[in-house]
């Protein structure tokens, strides 16, 4: 019973973490621009004028 008891301790503790590392991420701006590097590679590059 104390095994159990110890498991569910670790995994609140080790949850709380990952919450706690998740809410440090959003605050300092890892999140902030989710949707241009996914279309990133459909934008147009400009055309360089090589004339030598």
């Amino acid at each position: 019973m104390k095994v159990i008891l110890l498991l569910i301790l670790l995994s609140l503790l080790i949850a709380v973490g990952f919450l706690l590392a998740f809410f440090w991420a959003v605050g300092t701006g890892q999140y902030d621009d989710e949707v241009t590097p996914s279309i990133r590679i459909l934008f147009e590059e400009p055309k360089s004028s090589d004339n030598d």
